[in-house]
């Protein structure tokens, strides 16, 4: 059994740190010297308290000299988004804004400003040195500050929307940042998508005619998958599933993504995380599509596996295409090219007319503005964005709501529940954000949705908001197959009517399980 910790071991840290220092809240605390960044400790003390009492953490909120701190104690990257004098941040943004005169006149004003106050304490440093990742479609600069001069000369432009620090989470001590090999929660939901051991047919899966695995969890009485294979498999429809990649060892994501009952689908395998690089200049191999983690692999079995001849476990929608993107290393957001990756990500999928689906299996507890750039041009082209809503711990997933970017109202949020269909999942986050749930978790035996492995046709299992998300997705391609012609307003109406809280939304699970059977016309509600 695996099931991916998604901000696990960050919220054990900072649970811990709360608890320490309780007893000292009582205590004055002395005023923090404005020409010294904040400790780790301070800095994550901050945000874990806004988050308590919000639920969120705005960094376009926190004030110049906490986004100066965080920037020192990680790795210096801002990311900077830039607009032409007078242009409200209200306002949409064009979908060609960096290609405009008036864009590119603020883009070289900001350029300009920003060399000029880090050349205050560093004469020698050219404009060649401040990027650090390529520039896609947004209006965003992605770049090297030292000085906290420069954070609050951009806070005070009119031509800044605004300058965030792109590499900070509240995950580790900061002697770590340079060193992410040794960090424990690089790994996290990595490293365990192996066969899963013990699994009984007729229990924990069933084999179908022609010889594949369906899910425990694919039964009837859930989601009404099986019946609902019937009228619709996913033909037509492309998903695109932004995570770690997938793994070029499993056969069933390649070769044989097109056997038995499906056919006449494509799988591509992408990658959009930029190489790691020094004063804008990338070192190292370049990245390849390869899912080096298992987590990006799991999704990606869980939402269109083949319904094939190897006996391994099938997909939600087995005639769906496919496009994988490995955007990240792991699921928490936690690294600057990481941010990058995934903003990257987004604007590939909403360049691509040919996708409808966007599923994403990652987070992190703190907000991006250039991310929420890049998910909303994505929205704006007509996706169906789908984002977990967490997973984490028993105990924390009890009191941490549903993590950014699932919070944004541009994306469905999903999360995980068990088979008794009134229980969160023990890993899984609820809230308001929460728009369909996914039962995915037995109570009797703890046995997690199946999916497929790093290799091999024998089943691994998965669970979190993680797989909830990935068969939502697979769930939303099956409606939107059977009815091509819907827009995504109307699918999305599809999918409510057809669900167990149609007539009174929950304030945590939402419109709650969809019955795609019933989506598709084919049992009455």
């Amino acid at each position: 059994m695996r099931t991916p910790t998604l901000l696990s071991a960050t919220l054990l840290a900072l649970a811990l740190a709360s608890c320490q220092h309780e007893t000292e809240q009582a205590l004055p605390q002395p005023e923090p010297d404005p020409t010294t960044a904040l400790t780790v400790q301070q800095l994550n003390e901050q945000i874990m308290k806004r988050l308590r009492e919000t639920g969120q953490f705005n960094w376009n909120q926190a004030s110049a000299h906490t986004v100066w701190s965080a920037l020192t104690r990680s790795d210096y990257v801002l990311s900077v988004g830039y607009q032409p004098a007078g242009f409200t941040a209200s306002s949409p943004l064009p979908d060609d804004a960096r290609t405009l005169p008036q864009w590119q006149q603020a883009r070289e004003q900001v350029l300009e400003l920003i060399l000029g106050q880090e050349r205050q304490t560093n004469p020698t440093l050219t404009l060649e040195q401040l990027p650090v990742f390529e520039e896609n479609n947004l209006p965003v600069l992605t770049v090297h500050v030292r000085e906290l001069s420069t954070v609050q000369a951009l806070r005070r432009s009119g031509l800044v929307r605004y300058a965030e620090p792109m590499g900070y989470e509240p995950n580790r001590p900061a002697a770590e940042v340079a060193n992410r090999a040794s960090s424990s929660l690089t790994s996290s939901g990595c490293g365990n998508n192996i066969a899963t051991a013990g699994l009984t047919e007729g229990s924990d899966y069933i084999v179908l005619p022609d010889g594949s695995k369906s899910s425990w969890n694919q039964q009837d009485q859930y989601h009404g998958i099986r019946a609902g294979w019937s009228q619709s498999t996913g033909q037509g429809i492309k998903v695109l599933i932004i995570d770690t990649g997938s793994s070029d060892a499993q056969e069933n994501l390649g070769a044989a993504f097109n056997q038995g009952q499906s056919s006449g689908r494509t799988i591509e395998r992408l990658v959009t995380l930029p190489r790691n690089s020094i004063f804008g200049i990338p070192y190292g191999d370049a990245e390849t599509p390869n899912d080096e983690c298992g987590h990006g692999t799991s999704m990606a079995g869980a939402c269109a596996a083949p319904r094939g001849t190897d006996g391994a476990s099938v997909g939600v929608a087995y005639n769906a295409s496919l496009i994988t993107v490995r955007a990240a290393e792991d699921v928490f957001l936690d690294a600057s090219r990481e941010v990058q990756g995934v903003s990257n990500a987004y604007i590939l999928a909403g360049n691509r007319p040919d996708v409808r689906i966007i599923s994403m299996s990652m987070g992190r507890l703190t907000s991006s503005s250039q991310l929420t750039d890049a998910i909303r041009y994505a929205y704006g082209k007509g996706k169906l964005i789908l984002c977990a809503a967490g997973t984490s711990f028993n105990w924390s997933a009890g009191w941490a709501g549903v993590i950014f970017p699932a919070s944004l109202p541009e994306a469905v949020a999903v999360t995980g529940m068990k088979d008794d269909l009134r229980t969160r999942c023990d890993e899984c986050h609820v809230g308001s954000d929460v728009e369909f749930t996914v039962v995915m978790q037995r109570t009797t035996n703890d046995l997690r949705a199946l999916t497929l492995a790093m290799t091999g046709d024998a089943p691994s299992t998965v669970g979190g908001s993680s797989v909830a998300t990935s068969s939502m997705a697979g769930m939303a391609a099956l409606v939107w197959s059977r009815y091509p012609a819907d827009t995504r307003a109307q699918l999305m109406n599809r999918l409510i009517a057809a669900s167990s809280n149609r007539t009174a939304r929950s304030s945590s699970f939402g419109w709650g399980r969809v019955n795609v059977a019933t989506a598709l016309g084919g049992l009455p509600l």
